[in-house]
C-alpha cells in the first residue's frame, strides 16, 4: 500500500516528524497549539512507533495514553485488537494504536478552509492597491 503524499521528502509513505507535526498543528489548532508544542508531541508519539505500523498499547504509560486518545479524538490515530486464546483456555485481548495515514496526509496538505485561518496567512500589504506605493514615492 502506496501513503505517499506526492512529497518527494517522503516518497515511501513513513511519516516524517513534519508530516505529524503539521497534521497535529492542523487539527489541533483550534484549540491554540503552538508549533513547537505540536512538535513535541509528534517526536513523543514517532518515538514509540519508530518504524512500525502499530504497537502495542502495553508500552504507554497512563500519560502517554491519553495523548494517544486526544490523538485519536482528532482522528490521527485508531486502534485495533486481537484475540487469543492463551493455553488454558482464557480468551486474551491485545489492543493496538496505528496511525491514520490517510487522514494524516491529508492534514499536512490542507488548504486553509476558513476565514480564519485564511486570515492568518493573509499579508497587511494584501488589500493595499498598487499604485498606493508609487504615489507614496512620488512616482506617479
Amino acid at each position: 500500500m502506496d501513503m505517499s503524499n506526492g512529497n518527494d521528502e517522503n516518497p515511501c509513505g513513513t511519516l516524517t516528524v513534519t508530516d505529524l507535526t503539521m497534521a497535529i498543528k492542523n487539527c489541533v489548532d483550534g484549540q491554540g497549539m503552538q508549533e513547537a508544542a505540536a512538535r513535541s508531541m509528534a517526536e513523543h508519539v514517532l518515538n514509540f512507533f519508530g518504524y512500525s505500523e502499530r504497537i502495542i498499547d502495553n508500552i504507554l504509560e497512563q500519560e502517554d495514553r491519553d495523548v494517544f486518545y486526544m490523538l485519536e479524538d482528532a482522528g490521527l490515530l485508531t486502534t485495533e485488537r486481537e484475540q487469543t486464546t492463551l493455553y488454558d483456555g482464557r480468551e486474551w485481548r491485545i489492543h493496538y494504536w496505528l496511525f491514520q495515514k490517510d487522514k494524516i496526509l491529508k492534514l499536512v496538505d490542507r488548504e486553509p478552509d476558513n476565514e480564519e485561518d485564511q486570515s492568518m496567512h493573509k499579508s497587511v500589504y494584501d488589500d493595499i492597491p498598487d499604485g498606493v506605493w508609487s504615489s507614496r514615492m512620488g512616482m506617479e
